[in-house]
Formats: C-alpha cells, structure tokens, sequence
C-alpha cells in the first residue's frame, strides 16, 4: 500500500508540474533568467543546463552520432556525470542578462574533434520520429535564425522550458516559423534533444 501511495503521489506530481509549464502567462516577458541559486543568469558565463525534475536523464552536452562530425545537443545519462556547459548571447545588442521569451544563441564551451562551432542549430528532422533534431554548427543564412533559441519562464520558480520560435533576429520579412519546444529523443542509448515531442523537458541553469 505505502508504494502504490508513494508511486500515486509521484504521478501527481509531474502532472502538477506539466500543468504549471503549460499554464505560464505570456506577460512574464522580458523578465530576467535566474539560476539554481536565484543569480540572474549572465550572458557570456557558463552554466549547465540540467533538468528540472528526476528520472529525465542528466546534464546537457555534445551528443556525437555515428562517428561523425558535427556534435548533436543531448544530455547525459547519468545524473553524477558533469555535461558540457554553455554559454548564451543575448541577439539584442547591450544585454548582458538573460531575459525570458527572448532570442539568445546557445554555445557548448568544449574543446572537440569536430573543427566548427558549438552554438545550437535547428537541424535536419529524424526519419523514424519526424522530430527537428538540434545539432551544433553555425547558420550561415541572412538572418541565422536557426541559431536563436528561447528560454520560456513557467509557474515554477527558476524552472524553464527551450523554444525555438526566432523574433527578434527577423520581425518583419521572414513570416511566422514552425515554432517548437524541446525534450528528449532516446536512440540507440543516446539521450539526445529534439523540438516537435510531446514532452517538454522542464530545465534550470546551474552556475559553473
């Protein structure tokens, strides 16, 4: 009995905590990223990006499929292992503090075999899932809008989701993109991070 309380109690929840991620107003825009210790999240600092909630996998870091070059972004499979931290650049000149529902590069901070950059990209879609995988590479289109991701504020103190919805980079002439929000894809062992899931992956930035 005292499991089946436990397991009940457990279920309830992540369902509280899904409910509170989708029920964020969109008036907290603008307001400032915070980390695990209540620090305003910085641009230009590094941090580890980890999820919110237990079970889901570990810290993010460079996923490198088939052997081969260019590194996809995933997570560890253990919570003890370290990840690969990160950097973020606001796209809005002068910032030098992360702010919600706005568009910011993200960069692993790693010295890698793959001679090319580390920012985030919008890559190719799985042929098995559909899903829009994020790979790392820089975005050589007029407006790199592949590169610009969000961090979307939700109910729960210093808990975020990851959005690709480009803004700011292109307001006017690019249309209305194929927004989408990120979460785990499992293949073949690899925890990797994809838009277009059914779950979104809850996440806090801890300081390095």
């Amino acid at each position: 009995m005292t499991i089946i309380i436990m397991k009940s109690l457990a279920c309830l929840s992540f369902i509280w905590l899904f409910m509170a991620i989708s029920s964020v107003q969109a008036q907290t825009y603008n307001q400032t990223v915070f980390d695990t210790d209540g620090q305003p999240v910085e641009a230009g600092v590094e941090y580890y990006i980890r999820p919110a909630i237990t079970d889901f996998g570990g810290r993010f870091t460079l996923i490198l499929r088939n052997n081969t070059c260019p590194y996809y972004v995933g997570q560890e499979n253990s919570d003890a292992s370290e990840g690969t931290p990160v950097t973020l650049t606001p796209f809005a000149e002068g910032e030098t503090l992360i702010r919600e529902f706005r568009d910011v590069k993200i960069e692993f901070q790693a010295i890698t075999i793959c001679i090319q950059s580390l920012a985030w990209k919008v890559g190719e879609r799985d042929p098995t899932t559909g899903r829009r995988l994020i790979v790392t590479g820089e975005d050589d289109s007029t407006y790199s809008l592949l590169n610009y991701f969000r961090i979307d504020g939700t109910e729960i103190e210093n808990v975020y989701t990851l959005t690709w919805c480009p803004a700011e980079p292109c307001p006017i002439n690019c249309g209305k993109p194929l927004c989408g929000e990120a979460g785990p894809l499992i293949e073949d062992g690899d925890r990797l991070v994809a838009l277009d899931g059914s779950f979104v992956l809850p996440v806090e930035f801890h300081r390095a």
